[in-house]
């Protein structure tokens, strides 16, 4: 029995002598917008061999969400790199033997689960081949929306919206980036509406005004006590972007 966890261990050490710290970096990259980092809370991220699903690295990514002139303003040339030593990553650090195929799987934004969305892609890791600077940099779609008016379950007199139900929402792009009229994130590119339903079946649709950055409101008037749900939606048509929030409350007598 001695013999065979000597043995063992001899080879697990073997194993670990012929294995070469190899270093990958990763970066989410909201749709349109800068990177995901600490701002936002980060994304997380893991690094998984394919051929047996064990974890090789995980942990979030870190720091700014990059260089707005370089990322959104710049003409970008093949070879152009998006990030420098401030920009939010995850550096993978990894000891591999053998050429090894991983998938890297990002869940972002980690701390807004309503708005979060599970991105992947897979790569070869050669070992002591780094993959640095932008390293590998997975997308992440969406926007990020927070129904701030009605709220989640609320109990609403009817007599209260006699002048109409205030909606309000807040909506930022995955990087945590401002939408504003305008601005770079151009609110006058975006379609967002609130599309309601009473008792399970459709009831309105309005249109969301942007008075000032990340708010989007409007007014909807209601007769009637009731179940109802808001979807608030956000489309940008140049982008193809799209965000989706949900909430559920009472209008009663």
């Amino acid at each position: 029995m001695k013999k065979s966890i000597l043995t063992l261990i001899l080879f697990s050490i073997c194993i670990n002598a012929f294995a070469t710290e190899t270093k990958l970096m990763v970066r989410a990259k909201a749709k349109d917008a800068k990177f995901v980092g600490s701002s936002l809370g980060g994304a997380h991220v893991i690094v998984r061999n394919t051929l047996n699903g064990e974890i090789l690295a995980e942990g979030n990514t870190v720091g700014s969400t990059g260089n707005t002139n370089i990322i959104m303003k710049s003409a970008q040339e093949r070879y152009t790199q998006l990030s420098d030593d401030r920009t939010a990553g995850f550096l993978a650090v990894i000891d591999i033997d053998e050429p090894t195929f991983v998938r890297v799987e990002v869940l972002s934004p980690i701390n807004k689960k309503n708005a979060q969305v599970h991105a992947s892609t897979e790569l070869w890791l050669i070992p002591g081949k780094n993959i640095l600077d932008d390293g590998v940099v997975v997308e992440i779609p969406g926007f990020v929306i927070d129904i701030l008016r009605p709220n989640t379950h609320q109990y609403i007199s009817l007599e209260s919206v006699a002048k109409g139900l205030h909606i309000e929402a807040n909506i930022v792009m995955m990087c945590g980036c401002p939408i504003e009229k305008d601005g770079i994130w151009d609110s006058n590119l975006m379609e967002v509406k609130a599309m309601v339903q009473k008792d399970g079946e459709p009831f309105a649709e309005i249109s969301l005004n942007n008075p000032i950055q990340n708010t989007f409101e409007g007014r909807l008037e209601i007769a009637e006590a009731g179940y109802y749900q808001i979807t608030v939606y956000a489309y940008n048509s140049k982008t193809g972007n799209t965000g989706v929030e949900k909430i559920n409350y009472i209008i009663r007598e």
